[in-house]
């Protein structure tokens, strides 16, 4: 079973390029991550300021993990959050079947 996140970053006017900037960024980072299965950012085609970002741990202590890492809270919480509207995250656990 994963832990996912499905995160929603809505930039504020004129930003968006700042918040592509970060994504480029954390993108590899994140995947690097030992505790990562999947990390993936996609951006709204009809605005340009709405990014979806999908992700899956293998726990949600290794989705703490990530947010606690270095580079989460450099890129994120020290630097994207100041140009984004809305930051929306919601969780979920996969269906095993």
């Amino acid at each position: 079973m994963a832990f996912v996140v499905a995160a929603v970053w809505k930039a504020k006017p004129g930003e968006e390029h700042r918040i592509h900037e970060v994504i480029k960024t954390m993108t590899p980072l994140s995947r690097a991550e030992p505790e990562n299965l999947y990390y993936q950012a996609q951006v709204a085609p009809d605005d340009p300021t709405k990014f979806f970002l999908y992700e899956q741990y293998t726990s949600e202590q290794g989705y703490e993990h990530h947010k606690a890492t270095e580079h989460f809270q450099k890129h994120v919480f020290g630097y994207a959050v100041d140009f984004l509207e809305k930051r929306e995250v919601a969780t979920y656990e996969t269906i095993d079947v």
